[in-house]
């Protein structure tokens, strides 16, 4: 139902969101300057934040985008940027062709198919972010969605609340419990 929610944003207003997205982002990292920022290629009508990238790295960010090493793995992070020759892996997601050089970013900003308030963040059920995000250190996370796919529903023992929630309405940060919109 989310993932139908999600693709039924025209285009249009998927752009303006996503553009309001990429704004709350940019203020995200300047609240929490960091070098090495984990990001993510969009697929599946995710929201599209790559003209961000492009903002961040003008900004000196170093970028990485994820990889799939095996199914039951984390995933792992190579250094990317956005002029990058590009390829498709075996999931049909677009990943750098050069993948030698692995990093550890700082933060994360993972792709949401829903969300609820306690910032439990539901994914394609692959459990690759949730490996992730269980190992140590662990990176601060921002994850990213649109609003209507805000929901309600518990979280399983093996998922890990992200630190905010960053949409086109708001952001929801982690507090003592339950989020609080900021």
């Amino acid at each position: 139902m989310l993932l139908a929610h999600r693709q039924a944003i025209p285009a249009e207003v998927r752009a303006q969101w996503n553009a309001v997205i990429g704004s709350r982002v940019l203020a995200w990292w300047n609240a929490n300057p960091m070098q090495m920022l984990g990001v993510y290629w969009p697929i599946r009508g995710e929201p599209d934040l790559r003209a961000t990238y492009a903002n961040l790295v003008e900004r000196g960010v170093q970028l990485a985008l994820p990889i799939v090493t095996d199914k039951d793995a984390p995933l792992r992070f190579v250094r990317w940027h956005p002029d990058a020759a590009m390829t498709k892996d075996a999931y049909g997601v677009m990943v750098p062709q050069d993948v030698s050089n692995a990093v550890q970013p700082d933060a994360l900003l993972i792709p949401c198919v829903g969300f609820n308030t306690a910032n439990i963040r539901l994914g394609y059920g692959g459990g690759f972010y949730d490996r992730t995000l269980a190992v140590s250190p662990r990176p601060l996370t921002a994850g990213i969605a649109y609003s209507c796919c805000r929901g309600e529903f518990s979280g399983d023992a093996h998922d890990i609340a992200l630190n905010v929630v960053i949409t086109e309405e708001s952001s929801l940060e982690l507090g003592d419990g339950e989020g609080e919109e900021l």
